[in-house]
């Protein structure tokens, strides 16, 4: 049983699973974030993710993997594109085990403390309810809602990845794969499919939201809470399951909120991560130096083995970067700010009134430091690589907003992406505050009406100079 630094383990207690846990922490190699599984994309540490060692062993032991998992999955249409999606919810259904069916008295109490916890967070934010939808789920439930968003997170990924593989090959491999491309294609596939399984099939074991982390990956329209994977995490931690339960339940109302009433928020995040991917680029320079030591010619078997022998403590990962960075900086800021202002807005509601709301924090904290993070979840199962998003900065930024000029303010800054703090207000906040200040002294100042107004100028004046191509065409018809 792995314990991911949040005071207490994740592992599935269940005693037909022991022996499947225990197999599963071997291979990990006390990975501390060996419960997100293999990683999608290449591994290694200079690919995106990190699987561990890229070396030839490890490819032919994912090639197995591979293979044993084909079936009819080359043949179906979720199997034809850059990423085999039925071959990854098949491993990934393996990978979660039996599951129970949800007990009544756990869906009355998620629905009640949701409940809760939205009266309470009335009080400490401006933003209205969702007025979504409450569910419980297990952990197919997460995958089944889930992975239509995990999809359009990966594929620009995946695809941009298989098209920088194929720029990098050099013209006379090109030529010889052309007869073979298509099984290459399918081989690609299946591999990325392997690996986003094995993501996502120990993420759904560990993931107590269905935005968990701050990602919008659960479906619009529902508020949904995984009260299995809840019980198992909260055994290990002093706190009453009740009060555990409503902690949880207060941090997803207060991103449903948001991801509600905040319409570009989604949109944003999501388009950060095509961004990122349309500009994908890939180093494989490495390679083709330790291939071109490998010469299939030479005909002695113990020089063969030999360099058999060197590949396998070669580090074979593609090193992946992209052109546009700025989307993975712009990415790790929304993250920030979204939980940043989940922890303000969740402590204000719960502080007074359930006394273990600072050792939850704590405990929060300490899950997110440990490997429960939106960086791990990019990392392991869509294949960018992002630095920690700074939450506790973001959450003093805005609790300094906050006293600077008032809940109402502090909730207006989501109403446009203009107006969000950047990655250096985060860091450095004073500027930004001061700003506000100077905003509120006009009391009548409404940013949003200022665009929209500017908007409507810039429209006018680009008009304006379309009035004279148009009289003289009329001119020219006369």
């Amino acid at each position: 049983m792995n314990s991911n630094g949040f005071g207490f383990s994740f592992g599935n207690n269940d005693d037909d699973d022991s022996d499947h846990n225990d197999r599963n922490d071997n291979n990990r190699n006390n990975d501390p974030f060996g419960f997100f599984g293999g990683n999608f994309g290449f591994g290694g540490p200079g690919g995106a993710g990190g699987m561990g060692g890229g070396g030839l062993g490890d490819i032919l032991n994912q090639f197995g993997q591979m293979l044993s998992g084909m079936g009819d999955s080359m043949n179906s249409p979720e199997g034809a594109g850059s990423v085999n999606y039925d071959l990854a919810a098949r491993i990934a259904r393996q990978q979660i085990g039996r599951v129970a069916p949800i007990k009544q008295s756990d869906k009355d109490a998620v629905e009640e403390s949701v409940r809760l916890a939205e009266l309470w967070l009335d009080s400490a934010t401006q933003l209205p309810t969702s007025g979504y939808r409450v569910e419980s789920w297990n952990a197919e439930n997460w995958l089944d809602n889930t992975l239509p968003i995990w999809k359009r997170l990966v594929t620009p990924v995946a695809e941009q990845m298989n098209k920088a593989q194929l720029e990098n090959l050099p013209e006379e491999a090109k030529e010889m794969m052309g007869p073979l491309s298509q099984l290459m294609n399918s081989m690609s596939s299946m591999n990325f499919g392997v690996q986003l399984g094995n993501a996502l099939g120990d993420l759904a074991k560990q993931t107590l939201t269905g935005s968990d982390f701050g990602l919008p990956i659960s479906p619009a329209g529902v508020t949904a809470i995984l009260p299995a994977n809840l019980h198992e995490a909260s055994k290990g931690l002093e706190v009453a399951p009740q009060e555990m339960l409503v902690y949880i339940s207060a941090r997803e109302a207060a991103r449903q909120r948001l991801f509600k009433h905040v319409p570009w928020l989604v949109e944003r995040l999501v388009s950060s991560v095509e961004e990122y991917a349309a500009g994908l680029e890939i180093d494989t320079s490495h390679i083709q130096e330790a291939m071109g030591n490998f010469q299939m010619d030479n005909p002695d078997p113990e020089r063969l083995q030999d360099m058999i022998n060197e590949m396998q403590g070669m580090d074979l990962s593609p090193r992946i970067g992209s052109r546009n960075a700025n989307a993975v900086s712009r990415l790790e800021t929304l993250l920030a700010l979204v939980e940043g202002w989940v922890d303000v807005v969740v402590t204000q509601a719960l502080g007074e009134r359930i006394p273990s709301t600072k050792a939850m924090n704590e405990a929060w904290r300490r899950r997110r430091a440990t490997g429960g993070s939106a960086e791990q979840a990019f990392s392991k199962v869509v294949g960018i690589e992002l630095g920690a998003p700074k939450v506790s900065e973001a959450a003093e930024l805005w609790r300094r907003v906050e006293n600077a000029v008032g809940v109402e303010r502090r909730d207006a800054v989501w109403n446009h992406p203009d107006f969000l703090p950047t990655a250096e207000d985060i860091d450095k906040p004073a500027e930004f505050i001061d700003g506000l200040l100077g905003e509120s002294e006009g009391e009548e100042f409404d940013p949003i009406a200022e665009i929209t107004a500017l908007e409507k100028l810039l429209a006018e004046e680009a008009e304006k100079k379309d009035e004279p191509d148009d009289k003289e065409d009329k001119k020219d018809e006369e």
